[in-house]
């Protein structure tokens, strides 16, 4: 498993939107100048979005986004199965039921299962507020993901 730019670009994106939180709507123009990510890829990332609650939206000269919730309320994998499609090690656990035939005396089978419980917990466990006072913790400068 591979986190594509725009899962990664979406994380940075949002972290940025709960360190700035108190500001209100913040331009995406803001964000990308601080991130260094193009203003562009970001509005193709906050489509992904749209259908979620995760952003809310005001339009306008004072327009731009802001997290809907609290940062901590907010888990890195939540995030990631939106903009990655999910979070599966392997193709033949996209369904279920699992619809390969081999599944019944697949011996591999249980290390696959397990990867993706591994996965799952370790990003379900981790909110945007975690990484904001790890980050503060550190006095990093910066926040790289």
């Amino acid at each position: 498993m591979k986190i594509s730019t725009k899962g990664r670009y979406s994380l940075r994106m949002l972290l940025d939107l709960a360190e700035h939180r108190a500001e209100g709507f913040i331009a995406l123009k803001e964000v990308a100048e601080r991130q260094g990510i193009s203003k562009k890829y970001l509005e193709q990332i906050v489509t992904l979005f749209n259908h979620s609650d995760i952003l809310r939206t005001n339009r306008g000269y004072q327009g731009g986004y802001m997290l809907a919730r609290a940062p901590e309320q907010y888990t890195v994998g939540q995030i990631l199965r939106i903009t990655e499609g999910g979070l599966r090690p392997v193709s033949c656990l996209e369904d279920d039921p699992n619809q390969c035939e081999r599944s019944g005396s697949c011996k591999t089978l249980p290390i696959w299962k397990g990867l993706q419980r591994v996965i799952n917990e370790y990003l379900d466990g981790i909110t945007l507020q975690t990484i904001l006072d790890a980050h503060k913790d550190t006095g990093a400068g910066e926040y790289c993901i």
